[in-house]
């Protein structure tokens, strides 16, 4: 199967009450790790890179490993770009084969976001390519975007529904309490605000920072209408804290092989877990692509 939009695939948790999991990946290694969980759960997947991911590999490598994957899965496979700002990179992501790019906008007015998320939503729907775009803000790293915990903000509901009215947006990720990386505590998320916004929009909504949410509240999350799970940092952290404890029992290790081996296996435990919780095993198959 070629790589998909994610459109269909989020249209269909939405409406049956699971998530899909969006794994963020930076190496070979992780990519087929994370497939090979998608393959074993009979989950559909969204692979994700940020932009710093695109320019460290470039996007024509991530597109040929991820096509290559998803010509060999039996589970349908979307490829996203993450949180971009600019304009000319998501053109040209979308030109290489990605099949679904966020347009981050949350950082200006709600007149400058909306400008700048229908030109995008223009272009990606003549190429079948799906759009996330982001109101409030999401506190916490990602990449180069930092924000401030004093500046975060939580999405207004009726800004949501009048937001998607006028970008015709497919897919909408709210601030609602979430933030990037590792919470030092527990997050607060504010699931009425979820809730509220669930009943004003009826496309998918994509839950930032999923890394380190408990639980029970990312079940909560997508029961109440998040279909789409960003998880990035802990696949991060288990990719590279085992190749850090393969060096500390075995220093004089110098084959890459040997210590990529108990990486992916890793990312691939840690990438089950959260599929299995977010409800998407054996969900592989729902949306017939023909």
């Amino acid at each position: 199967m070629a790589l998909v939009s994610s459109t269909p695939l989020l249209i269909e948790a939405r409406k049956n009450g699971y998530g899909i999991v969006a794994c963020n990946v930076h190496t070979l290694e992780m990519l087929q790790a994370v497939v090979e969980a998608a393959e074993e759960c009979s989950a559909p997947l969204i692979l994700q890179t940020t932009v710093g991911t695109v320019k460290h590999l470039g996007m024509d490598y991530i597109v040929a490993a991820a096509q290559t994957a998803a010509q060999k899965a039996s589970v349908p496979i979307a490829l996203h770009l993450d949180h971009c700002q600019e304009f000319e990179l998501i053109v040209q992501c979308m030109r290489a084969g990605y099949t679904s790019v966020m347009i981050d906008a949350s950082m200006h007015p709600f007149e400058e976001n909306v400008k700048r998320t229908k030109h995008v939503v223009k272009i990606a729907k003549a190429l079948g390519v799906n759009v996330e775009a982001e109101l409030g803000k999401v506190g916490g790293v990602e990449d180069d975007i930092v924000v401030d915990e004093k500046d975060a903000m939580l999405a207004d509901p009726a800004e949501c529904a009048e937001f998607v009215e006028l970008t015709g947006v497919p897919t909408l990720a709210p601030a609602i309490g979430t933030a990037h990386g590792i919470y030092k505590g527990e997050p607060n998320i504010a699931f009425d605000r979820i809730s509220e916004i669930a009943r004003n929009v009826s496309v998918p909504l994509v839950l930032h920072g999923g890394s380190g949410i408990p639980a029970e509240q990312v079940k909560r999350c997508v029961s109440l209408g998040m279909a789409k799970m960003n998880v990035a940092t802990e696949l991060r952290n288990a990719f590279s804290g085992s190749i850090k404890q393969s060096f500390i029992d075995n220093p004089t290790e110098l084959d890459p092989r040997k210590y990529m081996v108990p990486a992916k296996e890793a990312v691939k435990r840690l990438a089950i877990e959260k599929i299995s919780l977010c409800g998407s095993v054996g969900k592989a198959h729902a949306i017939s692509f023909k």
